[in-house]
């Protein structure tokens, strides 16, 4: 096939080639030749039919005025003048009436020519072109494609041959595959693997609708790391439905189904009862989930692990009526911590690691059960002593059509650096620590993993607009302002240390009245790969903001100066009048 398309390359490039001559001499023998008659010969005769009639008015105009000569009053000088007139524009008339006449005669001739020659050129450059046709395509390229026709009739031969194949192949699948077509296929000749760490199938799960009715929905599930993902029919990606790090799983005796088996959270809060097509996939899910709630799969070789815990896994398939006292001995002791877990995704995670380095991670930046904001939210904050309120402008009614006070407008406006970038909002959390980039790269972690955990994908895009007072997030289509950073506020910024269109910064707002009451945001967007270049853009506003600072109080401080140098002199200066007065020379 390379080579034959090689071939045939080569021989269409060549047919290019003719096309290209082709078309440059049907350009220069038949579009040129026309060309040249309208912008040259057409042009040359209205030129001299414009002349013409210049000649032939002033020529009027000279035999009116010899006509005004008066019979009665001759003056010499003026009949001379006039007649003189005449002789001039008459001849100039006769001149030029020659020459258009004898341009109109040519013009005759050279139209002939104009539609002659462009039909003669055509038909040259036609014969140009087949017989460089002709001496391309000789004999050599026709045994070339009576070859690959050939070649072509063996490929369909052998498709043929193999069609045939195929369908044997599938009769004997079939054959083969007969006991697989029973809902409970034979366990001796298909065997339950007790040491799967991942599974995936179609499960009905039990939708509570009322205090005893309920409904059963059939969906797809499937095992991804510690968490058990279910997809319906029509969706382009799963989405999680719990967490089974560390669950309990046990057969359950469901009274109008059967292979039913129940899930029960770490906590308790939680529970789902699935039923299975079969007794064989009954088996292995119970055992699947059962591995992967020990953290069997975190292991370097799963199987081999699962295998030494197969028979605890066999208890857990014997349906047993007191679950709850189940559950109850699951249950950790009062002073013993869940152990930490680890989360894969397929999308959004930010690198491997440890799972205690990411338990510790969580406890020590991030705030223990807060949310993730994924839409652009403006919380109520109230205003902190020495700083401006975070989301509002400075206790300012908002104008809903994106202009703001006249303080905070002003102030903007002044500013001297104003840089935009082209932002989307991916979320924010609160975390406990704003004192290290850690604390942001926690955080990214976080949120690209609820992401990819939960499926969501919509992004709201805005511009980002830096200053010296603050940063604003403006609506691109309406350009109203979203939410405003005061800059003070904005206590750290960094962009990932390996994705560099990832950014976020964490804002340290105030919760209550009291400057104590102090809580920090983590807001992490994405960019164009301008991540580096927007943190360099506020470390550069806070730098201007904190020179401006400094200036202002040393003229503060200058004014305050001058303000008591003064005072002293007006004292001095009533001192020297009170001596003034009473001074015995007055």
């Amino acid at each position: 096939m390379s080579s034959t398309l090689q071939q045939f390359s080569k021989v269409i490039d060549e047919l290019s080639s003719c096309h290209a001559v082709l078309s440059t001499q049907l350009a220069d023998a038949m579009m040129f030749p026309i060309t040249q008659f309208k912008e040259r010969d057409l042009k040359e005769i209205l030129t001299l039919k414009e002349v013409f009639q210049i000649a032939s008015n002033d020529h009027d105009a000279a035999i009116n005025r010899y006509s005004r000569l008066s019979k009665k009053r001759e003056n010499d000088k003026v009949k001379y003048e006039v007649t003189e007139d005449v002789y001039t524009s008459r001849k100039k008339q006769h001149q030029t009436m020659m020459h258009y006449f004898c341009a109109l005669n040519t013009l005759q001739y050279k139209k002939k020519i104009a539609l002659l020659e462009p039909l003669l050129g055509y038909m040259q450059a036609q014969i140009s072109f087949f017989k460089m046709g002709s001496e391309n395509l000789n004999e050599q390229l026709e045994e070339f494609l009576a070859n690959i026709g050939t070649s072509v009739q063996n490929v369909r031969r052998e498709m043929d041959s193999d069609i045939e194949t195929m369908q044997q192949t599938i009769e004997d699948l079939e054959v083969a595959s007969d006991p697989l077509y029973v809902p409970d296929p034979d366990p001796t000749k298909f065997p339950v693997n007790r040491n799967l760490t991942r599974k995936a199938g179609y499960l009905n799960a039990r939708n509570k609708t009322g205090l005893v009715s309920s409904t059963w929905d059939r969906q797809f599930y499937f095992t991804q790391g510690g968490n058990l993902m279910s997809q319906a029919r029509g969706d382009v990606a799963g989405g999680l439905a719990m967490d089974i790090d560390n669950c309990s799983v046990m057969a359950v005796d469901c009274e109008d189904r059967r292979y039913c088996f129940q899930i029960t959270s770490f906590d308790g809060k939680k529970s789902s009862i699935l039923q299975a097509e079969s007794k064989k996939d009954h088996e292995e899910w119970i055992c699947t989930i059962n591995n992967i709630s020990k953290q069997i799969y975190l292991s370097e070789n799963p199987e081999e692990t699962a295998a030494r815990v197969n028979q605890s896994a066999l208890e857990a398939v014997t349906p047993s009526p007191s679950f709850q006292q189940r559950h109850e001995s699951l249950r950790p002791a009062a002073g013993q911590s869940r152990p930490p877990t680890a989360r894969t995704s397929s999308s959004g995670s930010l690198g491997s690691e440890s799972t205690n380095l990411a338990a510790l991670s969580l406890d020590s930046l991030v705030a223990p059960d807060t949310p993730i904001q994924f839409d652009i939210i403006s919380p109520v904050c109230e205003d902190q002593p020495g700083q401006a309120k975070a989301f509002g402008q400075g206790g300012r009614r908002t104008n809903p059509f994106g202009e703001s006070g006249g303080i905070i407008k002003s102030e903007t406006e002044d500013s001297i650096l104003h840089q935009l970038f082209i932002v989307r909002f991916l979320g924010s959390m609160e975390v406990k620590s704003d004192d290290h980039p850690d604390v942001v790269y926690e955080t990214m972690r976080q949120i690209l993993a609820a992401r990819a955990i939960h499926n969501i994908f919509r992004m709201t895009e805005s511009h980002l607009l830096v200053t010296c007072d603050c940063l604003k997030l403006i609506d691109p289509q309406t350009q109203v302002t979203r939410l405003t950073f005061p800059l003070p506020c904005v206590v750290l910024y960094a962009t990932h240390q390996e994705n560099k269109r990832l950014f976020g910064f964490v804002l340290r707002t105030s919760s209550g009245r009291s400057e104590s009451n102090l809580s920090s945001v983590c807001y992490i967007f994405e960019s164009n790969n301008e991540g580096e270049k927007i943190c360099d853009s506020v470390g550069l506003a806070k730098q201007i903001a904190l020179h401006a600072e400094l200036d202002r109080r040393a003229s503060e401080k200058q004014k305050e100066i001058e303000r008591v140098k003064e005072k002293q002199q007006k004292e001095l200066n009533k001192q020297k009048q009170i001596e003034k007065v009473y001074s015995p020379n007055v």
